[in-house]
């Protein structure tokens, strides 16, 4: 009985700033996603109580007068060392931002806080601090769901890789979970009581590459005041996961390819190179063999990179995985509702089924979620699954093909749900990437790889 209480208690997330606007932001957008949350503007009171309230993850401000960030993620993993920190800047430079990361903050949002990424990485928080019930599903690998035989292949070439992997790259649309199966890899390896290193290549300011990942000495530029050691310095011995490989700048893939087939580094300033033992694995959703034939990504970091290649599937190749995923997230958040009792009725998978989904599992997790908040009783229903989502992001039972359908059919139903979503959003491509439930970067090669005129 204990246990099954456990699992309905909300784990505990303190939010830590001087600044008192941005406590009751962040608290709401918590709370939805299912934090009980403790906020204070004193980073030494918050400290003094860390005993007591002994929360799962703290949102803190890097830059505080009484008490830097950085003391502060230090003191609570010297407190907790589970306790998962996510630190705020509002600086111009990101240096003191990822030096937290090296000290063991999961990552930093920039301020003003862009309120999608707060509530995806505060629901990556919350997925990690809720209890794990490996009984409510039987179908899972390493965190990720499925029991068609497109994600049997992968969970398999998984297994046989990742004893030996030196390099590899995992391909895949947006939403797909490219980033568990990187993690999987590591956590099936010889490295996995080392470190796992994670960059979104996405995220970086061109200019700031080489020192991300080579590090720099003293001196070396405008604001180096200290030496730092880059991110293939700090993953030695362990993996560095370089997500969204493509949009890494063409002049830095050649010092990267240095990197991984030599294991040789050096930092930005220095002349001395420093050797390193690190697993590098490379995650993109575009097609590296179109980026090398533009000219925009170099062949042999591909052939590099590419010695073992893993494709996840996105979601259309696998209809008979929607019910193991879609039953896998009513329960999770009937928990985090507190309604345990919450399951999906028939009708209602059959319409998640009849569905496109162009955001991939991501965009199927966030689909489920609406609907269990609008649930009335224990059951949701297809009138919930409907009535949560614009008829843009529905696509009719007909026009969705199972596996066996030709594909140029499924991208008929998916020009179809994107030319509807850029009409009904006036034009606006942000929003109509936001009715999709997908980035706006991904809505833009949707349109290039579908010939969509928008």
């Amino acid at each position: 009985m204990a246990t099954s209480l456990s699992a309905h208690i909300l784990p505990r997330l303190l939010i830590i700033d001087d600044d008192p606007d941005v406590a009751p932001l962040a608290r709401r957008v918590a709370e939805q996603v299912g934090f009980t949350v403790e906020s204070f503007t004193d980073p030494k009171r918050a400290l003094a109580l860390m005993g007591a309230l002994r929360p799962q993850a703290a949102l803190v401000d890097l830059r505080m007068p009484d008490l830097s960030g950085i003391d502060v993620l230090r003191s609570i993993k010297g407190t907790d060392s589970a306790c998962q920190v996510l630190l705020m800047t509002g600086s111009a430079t990101v240096d003191g931002a990822v030096e937290g990361v090296r000290a063991g903050a999961v990552d930093y949002l920039s301020k003003p806080l862009d309120l999608l990424r707060l509530r995806e990485r505060l629901v990556g928080l919350h997925d990690a601090a809720a209890p794990h019930g490996a009984p409510d599903a039987p179908d899972a690998f390493e965190g990720m769901l499925g029991h068609s035989a497109a994600m049997t292949r992968l969970f398999d070439d998984v297994r046989e890789v990742a004893p030996h992997l030196q390099t590899g790259l995992v391909l895949g649309e947006t939403g797909t979970g490219k980033e568990l199966v990187a993690r999987a890899l590591h956590r099936l390896g010889p490295r996995r009581t080392r470190r796992l290193v994670t960059l979104n290549c996405a995220a970086v300011a061109e200019h700031l590459f080489e020192s991300e990942l080579f590090g720099h000495v003293r001196g070396a530029f405008t604001g180096a005041t200290d030496a730092k050691a880059g991110l293939f310095e700090h993953a030695h011995g362990g993996t560095l996961v370089l997500d969204e490989i493509g949009e890494l700048p063409l002049a830095m893939q050649a010092k990267l390819l240095r990197a991984v087939e030599y294991g040789e580094v050096r930092r930005v300033g220095s002349l001395d190179t420093r050797m390193v033992d690190v697993c590098v694995v490379a995650s993109t959703n575009r097609d590296l063999g179109e980026e090398v034939a533009a000219g925009r990504f170099r062949a042999d970091l591909l052939y590099r990179l590419g010695l073992v290649e893993l494709r996840v599937p996105p979601l259309r190749a696998r209809p008979d995985d929607i019910p193991v995923l879609a039953e896998h997230f009513v329960r999770h958040f009937g928990g985090r509702l507190g309604r345990p009792l919450l399951s999906l009725s028939p009708s209602a998978i059959d319409r998640l089924q009849a569905m496109a989904w162009p955001g991939n599992v991501r965009q199927l997790r966030y689909a489920v979620e609406r609907a269990c908040m609008a649930a009335r009783g224990n059951v949701v229903t297809e009138r919930d699954v409907l009535g949560t989502m614009t008829a843009d992001r529905v696509a009719p039972p007909q026009a969705v093909a199972p596996l066996s359908v030709e594909p140029a059919l499924l991208s008929t139903a998916q020009r179809a749900q994107i030319q509807r979503a850029i009409h009904d959003a006036a034009g606006n491509k942000s929003e109509a990437a936001r009715r999709l439930g997908v980035s706006r970067r991904s809505l833009y090669r949707w349109i290039d790889r579908l010939q969509i005129t928008a």
